[in-house]
């Protein structure tokens, strides 16, 4: 169970390090026509990333029944 938790943390902190990375390169992206595409497939990726940052994280939470 340790080594789960363990790995989980692991890509959690990769998710979160890419998420970051992602918003420093649409930041310094310009504003060209042929750059929105580009643009549109960066926020996808940082949006599917956002989704499984949420996962990891709920795996994360131990499941607390009332």
């Amino acid at each position: 169970m340790l080594a789960d938790r363990d790995s989980l943390l692991r890509r959690l902190h990769e998710l979160r390090s890419e998420h970051r990375d992602l918003d420093t390169v649409i930041a310094n992206m310009g504003d060209s026509v042929l750059d929105q595409l580009q643009l549109q497939r960066l926020k996808k990726r940082k949006l599917r990333l956002k989704d499984e940052i949420a996962w990891v994280e709920s795996r994360l939470v131990p499941d607390i029944t009332a």
